[in-house]
């Protein structure tokens, strides 16, 4: 099957959407507001749909994957927004390696896991 696709969104909750809403937009995502109950959050052409809806298996078990350039400094910057401080449910973790490449953590208030991660390039001749 050939595939034209050119984004992909995933939906995720929030237990205060209020403040997951603040919360992203100081991340840097841009808002963009669909219904009371649903935003689009962008940056550049990648974004996700946050709603005002709170299932906690579901949300304890949502993990989102943001593929970074640097995820050093990707890490720096994220330490530099102090969102910890701001959010006190917000946990990040820093930069590891793995055999695939590095990546770093963050928590959002609703527990949602964010991995931000940058792949080792193959060497190839």
């Amino acid at each position: 099957m050939e595939n034209s696709a050119i984004s992909i969104r995933p939906f995720i909750g929030a237990r205060d959407f209020k403040l997951s809403k603040s919360f992203y937009r100081d991340l840097g995502f841009n808002e963009v507001i669909l219904t009371p109950t649903m935003s689009l959050f962008k940056t550049n052409q990648l974004g996700f749909y946050l709603q005002d809806a709170f299932v906690k298996d579901w949300i304890d078990n949502t993990m989102v994957f943001l593929e970074v350039e640097d995820v050093v400094q990707h890490w720096n910057t994220l330490i530099s927004l102090k969102l910890s401080d701001k959010y006190t449910d917000v946990k990040l973790s820093p930069v590891r390696v793995e055999h695939w490449g590095r990546e770093c953590f963050l928590h959002d208030p609703s527990g949602i896991l964010w991995h931000f991660g940058e792949f080792f390039q193959s060497k190839s001749s």
